[in-house]
């Protein structure tokens, strides 16, 4: 107790940690207050309507912050930023040169790296944009607008996107947490007041079971959450011993944790984003000319969140993009090679390839077990909804994933800068 008040008192007192705190709570601010701004000629009950009929709109809406439900300039969120380094990090594993920039360039091929999804964030969000405007303007939402109109309403959603991703930059920056995770959990946190009158007005006693359980599997699920990220595997490491004239350096004993969830939400993100792409699509197209396009995308458009297909592949992509995102961003083979530079070696273990192997080997097994419970913990909202009925109970559950681990790595890097200050 006496070290969590000397932590509190650390917070409060410490200039440094305070002044990242209040950025990122004005960047919210910002960001909340831009989120209230429409763009025009919006019919706003035409709009509740659709938003609230719409499953795959209401699910990109999380990824607006809210935004989308007023149809204001961040109506598209961090979706195309999400997109763009999706592509990107992709491409590490394709292009021998993005991976070189990304892993052995240092600084400054992590920020060129950086400005090329940034580059990459604009076109996506033109083609993300002018689509929501058609499907919008079908639906009755927006009325038929001339050419001029619909280039200002796209600049002008576009230029929301681009600023809304230089904001969750200048949070990564100048904050503390990763900013864009920050922004999605903001815009979930800023809809818990409706979802919560949603259940209530439409609460009934016989539902009280139902409600009951689903607040007993969500304390479960959050418990599970927070033990399986802060679950590690320690890879023991000793300093070889050197002796340099009459003094002996060296010779230490540490070890370096591995994250049994290296990858944290995004996860999540990534495979929630390449679902929504092909309804997106599907929205687009659904009234074209050709019969069988029309068909087909009306199949994509309508594509049940519940459906036992969407849930397989939502595990699946969870399940490969755990995987994925672990490779990118923790790389055996510079591991190995900066311990055999500082003259350090695994106890058992050759140093150099043998240690790589070794490291990976350790890292699939955790990343298996993260990887699998990630994937399953993901699909279970939708099971849950599938068993009691319940339609907030799905998004829900994605809603809390995220909102978990992004609670938890704040406090860890809060945490983090609390513990450096009082060394």
């Amino acid at each position: 107790m006496n070290s969590l008040f000397r932590k509190l008192h650390t917070i409060f007192t410490d200039r440094s940690i305070l002044k990242r705190l209040l950025f990122v709570l004005g960047a919210l601010v910002v960001f909340r207050l831009l989120a209230t701004i429409p763009i025009p000629s919006i019919d706003t009950a035409a709009l509740s309507n659709f938003i609230a009929n719409n499953q795959f709109f209401g699910l990109l809406d999380i990824f607006s912050g809210g935004g989308l439900s007023n149809l204001s300039i961040m109506m598209l969120g961090v979706g195309p930023y999400i997109t763009a380094s999706i592509i990107m990090q992709l491409l590490t594993i394709m292009v021998p040169r993005l991976k070189a920039l990304y892993h052995e360039e240092g600084e400054a091929g992590r920020k060129k790296f950086s400005q090329y999804s940034r580059l990459l964030t604009i076109p996506l969000a033109a083609i993300q944009g002018f689509s929501l405007l058609v499907i919008l303007t079908r639906q009755g939402v927006l009325p038929q607008l001339g050419i001029f109109e619909t280039v200002l309403n796209l600049v002008t959603i576009v230029a929301g996107a681009v600023l809304l991703m230089w904001i969750g930059e200048l949070i990564s920056e100048f904050g503390i947490g990763n900013g864009v995770s920050i922004l999605i959990f903001a815009g979930i946190v800023s809809r818990l007041p409706s979802v919560v009158g949603q259940n209530i007005f439409s609460f009934t006693p016989d539902q009280i079971p139902v409600y009951v359980g689903f607040v007993i599997v969500s304390l479960l699920v959050i418990a599970g959450i927070v033990f399986v990220t802060e679950a590690e595997r320690p890879i023991p490491v000793t300093y070889a011993r050197q002796v340099r004239g009459a003094r002996t350096h060296g010779g230490e004993q540490t070890y370096i944790p591995l994250r049994m969830n290296q990858a944290g939400v995004m996860p999540i993100i990534f495979a929630l984003s390449i679902l929504m792409f092909p309804q997106l699509i599907g929205s687009v197209l659904q009234n074209s000319a050709n019969p069988k396009v029309a068909e087909i995308a009306g199949q994509l458009a309508n594509w049940s969140h519940t459906s036992l297909l969407y849930g397989a592949l939502y595990f699946i992509f969870v399940f490969l993009f755990t995987y994925f995102y672990t490779a990118v961003t923790f790389d055996p083979e510079s591991m190995s090679n900066n311990l055999q530079k500082s003259g350090a070696f695994i106890p058992g273990i050759r140093p150099g390839k043998a240690t790589e192997e070794y490291v990976s080997t350790v890292l699939t097994r955790i990343t298996t077990v993260g990887g699998l419970f990630l994937a399953t913990i993901a699909v279970l909202p939708i099971i849950m909804q599938s068993i009691t009925g319940v339609a907030t109970l799905a998004m829900g559950g994605t809603a809390v994933l995220i909102v978990v681990n992004v609670v938890i790595d704040i406090l860890k890097k809060v945490d983090a800068q609390v513990t450096m200050r009082e060394y």
